[in-house]
């Protein structure tokens, strides 16, 4: 259990660094990054794992590069549902997936 939160943790304090380094990807503070990491895990687990299914063939295709459109599109949509986490643009959820990516695995990597 102690792992499960602090993996929460890693992902909002990922939110938060994504937000500083990517325009257009908005975080208003630590508790809206909690709730959005809890939201983005959520989304990923059933819309993105029913999105990736479908999509296989097409991400096969193009070798595995339209999961990040995917991913953008997870992010983009976990911004709706959360007030005071906001992704401007496509871009800047599709660069801000890529990033959180790398944060969240260099956070981990470092801590757990």
């Amino acid at each position: 259990m102690l792992i499960l939160i602090i993996h929460w943790f890693l992902s909002a304090l990922s939110l938060i660094v994504v937000a500083h380094i990517v325009p257009g990807f908005e975080v208003r503070g630590f508790g809206t990054a909690l709730i959005a990491a809890v939201i983005i895990g959520f989304v990923n687990a059933t819309l993105g794992f029913i999105l990736k299914i479908l999509t296989l063939p097409l991400t096969i295709l193009t070798f595995g590069l339209f999961w990040l459109v995917i991913n953008a599109l997870m992010l983009e949509f976990a911004a709706y549902l959360v007030p005071g986490f906001a992704v401007h643009y496509f871009w800047s959820a599709f660069f801000g997936a890529i990033v959180l990516s790398l944060v969240n695995f260099v956070l981990r990597s470092l801590i757990v």
